[in-house]
């Protein structure tokens, strides 16, 4: 069915008719109860914090029956997160401060840890790139260029080997 048909059918419908159309989608479909749950009642703040818990449980997981538990360093859990907000329609700003912290939390770990992995390197610098990208496009750059360069600046005191395409990145934006 296209958007046209779509239109066209909800037209023909009176209000009783949308409401329970709209009420059955609510109770059959997750992602819909989610939507209208958060259009409803945005506690960014909250969804924030529950975000940043959870990625930082990617690289310094809770104690588990005494012991702590081996670190995951999954990019995808963040980016789960970013897609669910971006789809919910999360402020820009909580958007893009999700997506710095989980670079920042990552090198944080990194300063702490040997990391073997090239791929956990190329992984970072790709969420730089969108961090990057998305700030642009969301035209809020300034406000997180402090941030940037901070980050910029760890891959260097940590020496990281792909440093240059992260300073590739930042010259682009400098101009």
């Amino acid at each position: 069915m296209s958007k046209r048909d779509l239109k066209k059918y909800l037209s023909e419908l009176n209000k009783e008719q949308l409401e329970e159309q709209i009420i059955e989608l609510y109770e059959k479909f997750s992602p819909v109860k989610v939507y209208y749950d958060f259009v409803f009642n945005p506690k960014e703040e909250s969804l924030l914090q529950e975000c940043k818990l959870k990625i930082s449980n990617e690289y310094y997981p809770l104690k588990k029956s005494g012991r702590r538990s081996k670190p995951k360093m999954r990019r995808s859990v963040a980016q789960k997160y970013i897609k669910h907000f971006i789809i919910l329609g999360v402020d820009p700003f909580v958007i893009a401060d999700v997506m710095l912290y989980n670079i920042e939390i990552a090198q944080t770990f990194a300063s702490e840890h040997i990391i073997k992995h090239d791929l956990f390197f190329k992984s970072m610098f790709n969420s730089f790139e969108q961090a990057v990208i998305f700030l642009i496009a969301n035209g809020i750059l300034q406000d997180f260029k402090s941030r940037l360069k901070v980050i910029h600046q760890q891959t260097i005191s940590q020496k990281w080997y792909n440093e240059p395409e992260f300073n590739a990145v930042l010259e682009r934006i400098e101009y």
